[in-house]
C-alpha cells in the first residue's frame, strides 16, 4: 500500500489489530456471559431478591403501581430485557457522540482536534448494530420497560386506563413511537456515513472540496441532533417514568452521554499513543480533551442540579416522586448510587483535574476517563432501573450485560479504526492539529 506524505512529513498510520487485542475483547464478551448466566440462575432461584410488601407502593411510582410488579415476564428474564435497553441507549449515546464532535469541528472550522478525527468516526461504528438490537428489544421487552404499552392503558372504561396516559396517547402510542426511533437512529446513521464517506474520499483526493461538503453535511446534522437527541431522551429514557416529565431531561441525557463521548476518545487517544500510533498526538491536545471532559462534568452536575433542585423547591408529588424513589424509595435500594453518581461524575473528576498538570498527564486522563464512563453507566442505571425493575435490580446480570456490550463495541470500533489511515493526511487543517500549542 502506498503511504501518503504531508508537507510536514506526516505519513497515514494504519492501526494493525493484534490477535491478543481480538482475543482480550472476546475475553470480555465471554467474561460478560458467564456474568449473565450466573446472575440468571440465581435471579431464577431467588438468591439475593429483595422482597419487600412496600415494594410495588411505597412511593408510588411513574411506571405503574403494585398490581404491575408482578406482571409479565419472570424477573430474570425482566432483568435481561432492562440491562439490554439500558446497555445499549448508553452506548448509543457514546456512539453517535462521535459524529457529533466531527460535525461540530467542522461547523467551528477547528484544527487542534484532526489528528483525533479517525477515532471519533470509528465510534459511529455502533450505530446500526445499536439500531437492531433497540428494536428487537423493544418489540420484544416494550411491556417490561414502559408501562404505556400496556394494553387498555389508554382505553376509557379498561381496568388498566390511566387518564394521566391516555392524555399522552398522541405522543405515546406504538407506531409513531416505533416511527420515531428508526427516524432518529436513521439520520444518526446517515450523517456517519456520510461524514465518513467525505473523510475517505478526501484521504485520497486531497483538495478542500471534501472540507467544505463536510462542513455543509456537520451543520445540517448539528440541527437535526439538536431536535432528534432531546426527542431520543423523551422516548427511550423519560418514557419509562411515564406519569412524570422534566423539560431538562433531554439536556440532562445529552450532557451524559457528551462527557462519555469524550472520555471514550480520550481514552482511545492514549492508548494509540501509547502502542506507538499517533506520533504527532502531544500533551497540548490531551490538554483540550481533559477540559472539555473537565468543562462537561461541571456542567452535567449543573444540569443535575437545576433539575433537582427546581423539582425538590416546587415540592409537588408528581414531580417529587422522580427522586424520592431513587433517594430512600424501595427501601433505599437506590440511595448509595444516587450519591456516587454525584461523587465519581462530578467530585471526583472535578478534584482530580482541576490543575493543568492533571490534564496533560496520561495516567491522570486515563483514570478520570475510566471513572467517567463507569459514572456514566451508573447514571443511566438510574435513570432506567427504579422505574422498571422498582427493588429487584441487582449487579451481576447487568454488568454481564454491559461487558458484552463493551466487547463488541471495541471488535467494531477498532474495525473501523483500522480500516483507514489513523491520520487524515488531507485534512485542510492537518498542519494546525500538528503544530497545536495551548
Amino acid at each position: 500500500m502506498a503511504t501518503l506524505t504531508h508537507q510536514d512529513g506526516v505519513t497515514a498510520e494504519h492501526l494493525q489489530l493484534s490477535p491478543s487485542t481480538r482475543k482480550k475483547f472476546i475475553t470480555i464478551i465471554a467474561a460478560g456471559v458467564i456474568l449473565l448466566i450466573i446472575g440468571v440462575v440465581l435471579a431464577a432461584l431467588g438468591i439475593g431478591e429483595e422482597h419487600s410488601a412496600a415494594t410495588g407502593h411505597e412511593v408510588g411510582t411513574g411506571a405503574g403501581a403494585s398490581a404491575e410488579h408482578h406482571e409479565g415476564s419472570p424477573v430474570w428474564l425482566k432483568r435481561v430485557l432492562v440491562s439490554l435497553w439500558h446497555s445499549n441507549v448508553y452506548f448509543i449515546g457514546i456512539a453517535v457522540i462521535g459524529t457529533f464532535f466531527v460535525a461540530l469541528q467542522y461547523v467551528a472550522y477547528a484544527g487542534w482536534s484532526v489528528l483525533i478525527k479517525r477515532i471519533n468516526e470509528a465510534l459511529s461504528a455502533w450505530l446500526m448494530p445499536g439500531a437492531i438490537i433497540m428494536l428487537i428489544v423493544f418489540f420484544v421487552g416494550r411491556h417490561d420497560l414502559f408501562h404505556w404499552t400496556h394494553d387498555g392503558i389508554m382505553t376509557l372504561g379498561h381496568e388498566n386506563y390511566d387518564a394521566i396516559v391516555a392524555g399522552k396517547s398522541g405522543f405515546l402510542n406504538l407506531p409513531f413511537y416505533v416511527i420515531r426511533m428508526v427516524t432518529y437512529l436513521g439520520i444518526w446513521w446517515f450523517f456517519s456515513e456520510r461524514l465518513r464517506k467525505l473523510s475517505l474520499e478526501e484521504d485520497i483526493n486531497g483538495g478542500t472540496e471534501y472540507f467544505h461538503k463536510s462542513i455543509n453535511v456537520g451543520a445540517l446534522f448539528l440541527v437535526l441532533f439538536a431536535v432528534s437527541s432531546s426527542m431520543a431522551a423523551w422516548d427511550w429514557v423519560m418514557s419509562i417514568d411515564v406519569h412524570w416529565f422534566s423539560t431538562m431531561f433531554g439536556w440532562y441525557v445529552f450532557a451524559s452521554w457528551w462527557v462519555s463521548g469524550i472520555a471514550a476518545v480520550t481514552l482511545a487517544a492514549i492508548y494509540l499513543k501509547q502502542a506507538g500510533y499517533l506520533r504527532f498526538l502531544n500533551a497540548n491536545h490531551l490538554h483540550d480533551l481533559g477540559k472539555l471532559m473537565f468543562g462537561f462534568s461541571i456542567f452535567w452536575t449543573y444540569i443535575w442540579f437545576s433539575q433537582f433542585m427546581l423539582i425538590w423547591y416546587a415540592n409537588f408529588p408528581e414531580e417529587a416522586v422522580y427522586f424520592n424513589q431513587r433517594l430512600g424509595g424501595f427501601n433505599g435500594h437506590y440511595t448509595w448510587i444516587f450519591y456516587f453518581n454525584l461523587i465519581i461524575n462530578f467530585a471526583f473528576p472535578f478534584l482530580v483535574m482541576m490543575t493543568r498538570d492533571a490534564k496533560r498527564q496520561m495516567i491522570m486522563l486515563k483514570i478520570v476517563c475510566i471513572a467517567i464512563l463507569i459514572g456514566h453507566w451508573f447514571d443511566f442505571y438510574l435513570m432506567i432501573m427504579p422505574a422498571t425493575m422498582k427493588a429487584e435490580s441487582g449487579f451481576v446480570i447487568e454488568i454481564g450485560i454491559a461487558l458484552i456490550f463493551l466487547g463488541s463495541f471495541l471488535l467494531l470500533f477498532t474495525k473501523r479504526l483500522s480500516q483507514a489511515s489513523l491520520v487524515p493526511v488531507h485534512h485542510p487543517f492537518l498542519d494546525e492539529s500538528v503544530h497545536h500549542t495551548t
